[in-house]
């Protein structure tokens, strides 16, 4: 065994849970009925797991929501808000998360420089903040198999348009590894194995 001490967490270039926070934002009845990219059970399923993770690493969570004040839309679905029982949900009236003040301050306060992002739709909700936290100097992890379009051609746009800015596209599995990253980190390595076998992904213990 010959492993490098661990790099400064705050620093590491790499998704480390010391320098990552994760955006959640606008899983809502009406968004999720909405998606056409993905079926519906997976993609619930896919952003409980996502949830799930960053509770392992105590990576702390940003959870926003579109229209629920004004009565025009619901509230996050159960299945995801049950996880979150102590987060604070960011209520907005604008489709980009990132031009609500307090949602952007609930992630400056974060003082994370690493923005996991999952968000419906594709091709706004998560591309409309994802721009602009780039342009903001912060670095981008859209988690690809937890968020959904309208359809296939719009979420496939929406992520190479991101892609593009900047963006480096991430799937839980991978998120999981590199939050993860080594054996002897032992206090997380049963959250790590049992979240990956809920998911079906194969894991490798050898």
């Amino acid at each position: 065994m010959t492993s490098y001490p661990r790099r400064d967490p705050a620093t590491d270039p790499l998704l480390t849970p010391e320098n990552s926070a994760l955006l959640v934002i606008d899983y809502q009845p009406t968004q999720i009925q909405s998606i056409r990219s993905i079926d519906h059970p997976t993609l619930i399923q896919n952003i409980q797991m996502t949830v799930k993770l960053a509770q392992a690493y105590a990576v702390p969570i940003v959870l926003s929501t579109v229209n629920v004040a004004s009565g025009r839309n619901q509230d996050t679905i159960p299945q995801l808000k049950e996880l979150m029982p102590n987060v604070p949900t960011y209520d907005r009236s604008t489709i980009n998360a990132w031009q609500d003040k307090d949602f952007v301050a609930a992630v400056e306060a974060t003082r994370r420089q690493h923005l996991v992002m999952a968000a419906l739709w594709t091709e706004a909700c998560l591309t409309f903040p994802a721009l602009d936290a780039l342009r903001a100097g912060y670095d981008v992890y859209p988690v690809v198999d937890a968020v959904g379009g309208t359809s296939t051609v719009a979420h496939d746009a929406a992520l190479r348009r991101i892609e593009q800015a900047g963006a480096e596209p991430v799937s839980n599995a991978q998120l999981a590894c590199e939050w993860q990253r080594d054996w002897n980190r032992t206090d997380t390595v049963p959250d790590f194995v049992n979240l990956l076998l809920q998911a079906g992904d194969f894991i490798n213990l050898g």
